[in-house]
């Protein structure tokens, strides 16, 4: 009994540690980093103070309401409220007021700050956008690169499979006298060089999980990995067009550029705030008040004056309008005018600037693509050359015409083909999923 409960335990412990290992796509790498990172937060968070913003310019244009109430309690000489008259005695006394205030016109200032703030709306809308591709291209690279890695790690346990075989056959022909010991030495050596190389590749597919999994904010390396498949060089007609119209449909769609042009119109609309600060302001208010006191009395009685018959005995109604015009401020209007100017300038400058540096990484994607393409069909060519040169080597070496030596360094050309296609393989599908990016399309792998 003991044992089947032992081995029932260790089943369980079994199931929740694969239950664990989850194999992640890209797709879900995305969508996480997307749902977790913290940059995106605080966008999300400053599109959201963007918006309170545009509430409070909206709240600008309508008038204001408040009130007020006060009681207190005299004792000696003080004044009466309700007739201004002198007395010296204890008193109690309150008073309430209600008045309301609204902006007629400040320059057009209220209206220019609410486009202002529907337009800073929009940028941090564009600024969210771009960065949420910014972290869908960089979690495609690091995805890449892990696959990339991946794949060189299987390829350099293939080729020790083989050099196992080469050593179990040259202890056969050493042990026949057909080859020298020393070529048995050489060969040991070769198979020791790939079981590095497999440490190697095996450091290096931990090492771009790792770095996968920061770029997620997860921290259970461990238990982390994506799903291994096989990914060839997609079809892809981005290479149909040009750069200039990559380029022009880029300008349609990026969101880094409209949150410069936003920029602009922003800029613009607080050089409008700026010079509305040099017209008059006009603003209308009402207000209304009464006021209670305890030595109120009827002048035929001589009876207090109850409280409700005060309110309305002592109340009253002030209203009008008053204008401020602006004379001289210590130069701050117009020198706050010739600011806004200046960043108008800026914001356009930058703008452009934008607009040139997305230019040239778009035809330097385009390049790069062409040549990622050559270099790849390139290494291609030469690893079925040297796999044909290794073929030709191991019959000469089998018969014993070819040393040992000899024989390795073609196996070694062998492997830097492989290396090579490898790296010109991921390197190319990288460039062409960077250019579909310029051109808007969503970053796939299969």
């Amino acid at each position: 009994m003991k044992g089947k409960l032992t081995i029932l335990f260790f089943m369980v412990g079994m199931g929740i540690t694969l239950a664990q290992k989850k194999l992640w796509t890209l797709e879900e790498c995305v969508d996480y980093a997307l749902e977790n990172n913290i940059t995106i937060e605080q966008f999300r968070l400053d599109l959201e103070m963007a918006t309170i913003d545009k509430s409070d310019a909206i709240g600008d244009f309508l008038p204001n309401l408040n009130g007020t109430l006060n009681g207190q309690s005299n004792t000696g000489l003080s004044f009466d409220p309700t007739n201004n008259q002198p007395v010296n005695t204890t008193q109690i006394t309150s008073s309430g007021s209600v008045s309301s205030s609204i902006n007629l016109f400040n320059g057009l200032r209220n209206i220019h700050r609410l486009n202002r703030a529907k337009l800073n709306t929009i940028a941090n809308r564009y600024r969210l956008d771009d960065l949420v591709n910014d972290v869908r291209l960089n979690v495609a690279i690091a995805y890449l690169n892990i696959l990339s890695n991946k794949e060189a790690l299987k390829v350099a346990k293939a080729l020790y499979a083989v050099t196992e075989q080469d050593l179990n056959r040259t202890k056969e022909l050493v042990e026949s006298g057909v080859v020298a010991q020393g070529d048995l030495l050489d060969i040991e050596a070769t198979a020791a060089t790939r079981e590095q190389q497999i440490i190697n590749a095996e450091n290096e597919v931990l090492i771009s999980i790792i770095g996968l999994a920061q770029l997620l904010q997860i921290t259970d390396y461990e238990n982390f990995d994506i799903a291994t498949e096989v990914y060839e060089v997609p079809p892809t007609d981005i290479m149909k067009n040009t750069p200039k119209i990559i380029f022009d449909e880029a300008l349609g769609y990026r969101w880094d550029i409209k949150f410069n042009e936003t920029n602009v119109e922003i800029a613009k609309k607080d050089l409008q705030i700026a010079k509305g600060a040099a017209y008059p302001s006009l603003d209308a208010f009402i207000n209304y008040n009464t006021r209670y006191s305890d030595q109120f009395l009827d002048p035929i009685t001589g009876d207090l004056i109850p409280f409700k018959d005060q309110l309305w005995i002592n109340d009253g109604i002030a209203f009008g309008a008053q204008i401020t015009i602006p004379i001289l401020n210590g130069f701050n209007t117009r020198n706050g005018i010739k600011r806004s100017r200046i960043n108008v300038k800026k914001a356009q400058l930058q703008l452009e600037q934008n607009k040139l540096d997305l230019e040239t990484n778009i035809n330097q994607s385009y390049v790069d693509v062409i040549n990622s393409s050559k270099a790849y069909e390139a290494a291609l060519k030469t690893r079925e050359a040297r796999v044909l040169a290794l073929n030709y080597s191991k019959e000469r070496f089998d018969v014993g015409i070819m040393n040992s030596f000899d024989y390795s360094q073609a196996q070694s050309r062998v492997d830097n083909a492989e290396a090579e296609v490898i790296r010109t393989k991921f390197d190319y599908i990288f460039r062409i999923k960077v250019l579909e990016f310029y051109f808007g399309l969503p970053i796939v792998l299969n």
